[in-house]
């Protein structure tokens, strides 16, 4: 059987428009899971990962305004408390999907901490924007009490950075492998993983953000994931992106993306990432990646949907299974 990493997207739980009220998530989290059960029968055993980013703002601006009754928390653990969060929400929604197509599949969410260097560049340079949008003295006023970078949004006000370092390895591994051995569909790396660092013998958790992406692609090379997909809100990569002359990558090798990539086709705040976390897997023995929307999961991941990328310079056969059929709750 093989194996899938599936890195989930955040529009997987809280889509354009919406609140992202729990009742939003919960019903967004079962559109996925039906998606994730038609994986399941098409043969693959899965490990997923997501992003918490929305979750993570609204819990660190709970923390902030309730301190003056009850002690506040740092990033790390709003961290934690959100993997935990989600991971409940999408451990319910797979287990009831599975339970109703009558698959026997464990589901378990694997609390992950990502192990990352306290000499990483990124320590001294905070540049990933992180929690609500604040006034410019409500933001002086918190750089002066709680040493906060502060950088501004024009349009919108100011708001505080942290770090963004690389993850170097993933601390629960041998527990998530064991997991997936067994027949469990893994919910790990949520967030990116719990930023934490060795010091003076002991793990510390540090006020820091892990790229989603990044840390599903080494989680994918750790593990020898034969596949690695990235959900999204598109359901292609496209050249020239919401140009006139947009279009869509169907099948491309490394070299053609790293070509795309120098010629500025992946912006860093948008698709660049994954291509980078993609580029990464597919050069460290992965044998395919995939880029596309939730919605085209199973579309893509056994027909010809979606941006499928290979560690290939020269032409790729891709076999396509025709007669797949979504299961019931997908669209």
């Amino acid at each position: 059987m093989k194996t899938m990493l599936l890195a989930v997207g955040g529009n997987s739980l809280i889509r354009a428009g919406e609140k992202g009220t729990i009742t939003e998530q919960r019903a967004n989290a079962r559109r996925t899971a039906a998606q994730i059960v038609g994986l399941i029968r098409a043969g693959y055993r899965l490990v997923l990962t997501h992003g918490n980013g929305p979750q993570v703002g609204a819990q660190l601006l709970r923390s902030e305004r309730g301190a003056s009754q009850v002690p506040g928390h740092p990033l790390d653990v709003c961290g934690a408390s959100t993997q935990g969060e989600i991971g409940y929400l999408l451990e319910q929604s797979l287990q009831t999907e599975l339970h109703n197509a009558g698959l026997k599949v464990p589901v378990a969410t694997v609390l992950t901490q990502s192990l990352v260097s306290p000499d990483d560049p990124s320590m001294k340079h905070p540049s990933k924007p992180i929690g609500p949008f604040y006034s410019r003295a409500d933001a002086e006023e918190r750089q002066r009490l709680l040493g906060w970078e502060i950088v501004e949004d024009a349009a919108r006000g100011y708001r505080r950075v942290v770090p963004s370092p690389d993850p170097i390895d993933v601390v629960e591994l041998e527990v998530i492998r064991d997991l997936v051995d067994k027949g469990v569909l893994v919910i790990a790396c949520g967030g990116g993983g719990i930023p934490v660092v060795w010091r003076d013998g002991q793990l510390e958790g540090v006020e820091a953000v892990i790229d989603k992406d990044r840390a599903s692609a080494l989680l994918a090379t750790r593990l020898g994931a034969d596949l690695f997909v990235i959900s999204t809100d598109t359901d292609y990569v496209y050249l020239d992106y919401k140009k006139p002359t947009q279009r869509p990558l169907h099948r491309v090798g490394t070299a053609g993306l790293e070509e795309y990539a120098k010629a500025g086709q992946f912006p860093p705040g948008n698709m660049g990432p994954k291509i980078e976390s993609v580029l990464r897997f597919l050069s460290h023995g992965g044998k395919e990646a995939i880029i596309t929307s939730c919605e085209n999961l199973c579309r893509s991941v056994v027909g010809s949907e979606g941006t499928h990328m290979f560690p290939a310079h020269d032409r790729v056969e891709i076999k396509l299974n025709t007669k797949f059929e979504l299961p019931l709750g997908g669209r």
